[in-house]
C-alpha cells in the first residue's frame, strides 16, 4: 500500500524532471500544518539562492500564524522580493507534488503579483 507521502513525492519527481529540462531557477515550495517554506534553487539544482519562510523573525512579527492562506501570502511576496532582488525574474513552480489549492496557491499567486514569471 503506498501512503499520502510516498505518492506526494511521487508527483514531486516527475514535476522536478520537467523543470530540470527547462533550465530555470525553480521556486520550491513546502508546507508543513504550522508553517510554509520557499526556496529559490539554482538551474542546476546545486545550491539555494533565497529562501523565505514563516519561521523568519520578520514574518512572525507581522503574522502570528504561520499555517493560513495570509502567512503564505506573505511567504510568496517576500521570496519575490528576494528574487528580484538577485535579478531573477523567470522562475519554474514546484509545488512539490502538493495541490495548487489554498496555501500553496496564495503563495504563487502573491509571488506573481510581486513581479515574479513563472
Amino acid at each position: 500500500m503506498i501512503d499520502k507521502n510516498i505518492s506526494r513525492l511521487r508527483r514531486a519527481a516527475k514535476t522536478r524532471i520537467k523543470i530540470q529540462q527547462l533550465k530555470t531557477a525553480r521556486l520550491a515550495v513546502h508546507r508543513t500544518n504550522t508553517h510554509i517554506y520557499a526556496q529559490l534553487v539554482s538551474t542546476d539544482g546545486a545550491r539555494i539562492l533565497t529562501s523565505a519562510s514563516t519561521v523568519e523573525k520578520d514574518v512572525r512579527i507581522t503574522i502570528p500564524n504561520g499555517g493560513n492562506v495570509a502567512a503564505a501570502a506573505a511567504v510568496g511576496k517576500r521570496i519575490a522580493e528576494k528574487a528580484k532582488s538577485l535579478g531573477i525574474e523567470t522562475v519554474a513552480f514546484d509545488r512539490s507534488g502538493y495541490k495548487f489549492h489554498g496555501r500553496v496557491k496564495a503563495l504563487a499567486e502573491a509571488a506573481r503579483e510581486a513581479g515574479l514569471k513563472f
